[in-house]
């Protein structure tokens, strides 16, 4: 049955043209989220370990507690896992985005990770010390803060391309908050700057930072038009 004798009565068949571009149509290919979700975190996680290296381990690691630089690490880590999963993931059922629950993660790891960094930052003979000095001359780990941001962005922004009817500054905020988490993990690694203003300010702000700029310039790739 051609879809000209489904017309109802009164109506004029289909064009031959027409209904050979309809017979021709393919079913469209659905979004895997869980796999996007491991294509992001794996190219992420691997672009953060290569910058380690290119940027040095902090001098004073081997002076550091043991709890403290693991306990810290994985705080960055959880704040690096969290936001993407909730952005990238919908609900089980629904292919609606979390962008409240997003945007909230989003906000509760820029707040512990400054806070966090303010009250706990541990030196060894070998840390740096520079008192108010270590924000006016933080730009250079906040800059290194964002280059590594900008890949888990980038990544979550082509998972999720046209796919958000709503909330889309709300996820992309999620995304810079993600990926400023992920530059917070390495600058843990590789700064050995221990002035809780700096660890505080300037490796927490890398989480504020990204996600004001993912807010202001992802949206346009990811809302559906």
């Amino acid at each position: 049955m051609s879809a000209s004798d489904l017309s109802p009565p009164g109506l004029p068949p289909l064009p031959g043209a027409l209904e050979s571009e309809l017979a021709q149509l393919a079913p469209v290919r659905t979004r895997r989220p869980v796999r996007q979700l491991a294509m992001v975190v794996a190219v992420s996680l691997l672009y953060g370990a290569g910058l380690v290296v290119m940027l040095t381990i902090r001098r004073d690691l081997d002076e550091l507690p043991v709890g403290w630089l693991i306990g810290a690490g994985l705080l960055w880590l959880l704040g690096f896992a969290v936001p993407l999963y909730l952005a990238t993931v919908p609900r089980s059922g629904s292919m609606m985005p979390r962008w409240r629950l997003a945007g909230l993660t989003a906000a509760i790891a820029a707040i512990a990770a400054i806070s966090l960094g303010m009250m706990l930052h541990p030196l060894g003979p070998n840390s740096v010390v520079l008192g108010w000095q270590s924000v006016t001359r933080g730009y250079g780990c906040l800059l290194h803060g964002l280059e590594t941001a900008i890949v888990p962005v980038i990544a979550g922004t082509l998972a999720l391309r046209r796919a958000l009817p709503v909330g889309a500054r709300w996820i992309a905020a999620a995304l810079g908050a993600s990926g400023g988490s992920l530059g917070g993990l390495v600058l843990h690694l590789h700064c050995p700057v221990a002035d809780g203003l700096h660890v505080g300010l300037i490796h927490g702000g890398s989480i504020v930072a990204a996600a004001v700029l993912a807010a202001a310039l992802v949206p346009r790739a990811t809302e559906v038009r």
